[in-house]
């Protein structure tokens, strides 16, 4: 899968994990009830929908890189998602700092599947995201296994979130949210079923944090992103494998913009993580995963002339 090249000798970190919020219209990715309980749950006074433009700016000044995504659940929630295409289109414009990636409801079956490949193929889509408690589904359910196919056969990445999820908290019922979809063992049996499929297992696994760890662990091509959580409130065994088995699997992430870099950032600096696995944690390992090429020289450059 090609896609624009970076100077990744002047980037800071990718972050793996940003929100779309709210599209050119002003039409936002959750309900508004949905929005402020999630807002509520982050504590957040700041807590906003920047537009993609303004997110491009953030990551910009930073010199980082960003992968960004919405998320359908319009099945589940009867909440209209954000267009992919919008989103892919606003990356474009954002080329030097946004990676795109995309949401697809599983329950839309092979008309899910054949949008999927579209993204990729005319869009520049690296990616998607799903929310299992959100949309509705178990990962490992064959509904989602005709999306699953094209993700793996495009060299595409699979991110999913997982443990508690701080949308519907404190909403009675939890808005209809089930999190026994989030287990990140039921993505145990995507990544054999799908042995070439690159999986992200997103956030700290409350409470299931042993079984992510696992997964990731046993099975190769499965890697944990950060995101959701300060680093000052990881649980001591995720430290522990992120600084040895699972030093080349780890990511930042942030989930921007309820969690900013800046925040982030600066809690994970607290933590005991050796200094040579930092530099994998913020920037190689998510480099490799995501087969991100460097900028070519100025003699590349005039040998391809």
């Amino acid at each position: 899968m090609s896609g624009p090249s970076y100077d990744l000798d002047a980037v800071t970190a990718i972050d793996v994990h940003t929100h779309v919020e709210i599209d050119a219209e002003g039409h936002g990715s959750l309900s508004p009830a949905l929005f402020a309980a999630s807002a509520d749950y982050f504590t957040s006074e700041a807590h906003r929908q920047p537009t993609i433009d303004e997110t491009a700016a953030y990551y910009r000044e930073r010199r980082m890189l960003a992968i960004t995504f919405t998320v359908d659940a319009e099945h589940a929630t009867g909440h209209r998602a954000i267009s992919n295409e919008e989103v892919a289109a606003a990356c474009a414009r954002h080329a030097d700092v946004l990676i795109p990636f995309a949401s697809i409801d599983p329950w839309k079956g092979r008309a899910g599947a054949a949008e999927a490949r579209r993204l990729v193929e005319e869009h520049g889509v690296r990616g998607f995201k799903f929310h299992p408690s959100i949309q509705g589904f178990s990962p490992n359910d064959p509904l989602a296994y005709p999306l699953y196919e094209v993700i793996e056969e495009l060299g595409a990445v699979a991110l999913f979130h997982t443990g508690q999820t701080g949308i519907g908290a404190g909403v009675p019922g939890g808005g209809g949210i089930r999190l026994k979809h989030s287990n990140p063992m039921l993505v145990d049996d995507v990544a054999v079923d799908f042995p070439e499929l690159r999986v992200i297992l997103a956030h700290p696994s409350f409470p299931w944090q042993d079984e992510a760890l696992a997964v990731a662990t046993h099975k190769p091509y499965v890697h944990i992103d950060l995101s959701g959580w300060s680093p000052k409130y990881f649980p001591p065994q995720l430290v522990r494998y992120a600084n040895t088995l699972l030093q080349d699997k780890v990511l930042f992430g942030s989930d921007y913009p309820v969690i900013t870099p800046d925040r982030w950032l600066a809690a994970f600096e607290q933590l005991d993580i050796r200094p040579e696995v930092r530099p994998k944690i913020l920037k190689e390992n998510a480099s490799r995963l995501l087969g991100l090429a460097p900028a070519p020289t100025d003699d590349t450059t005039k040998d391809a002339r």
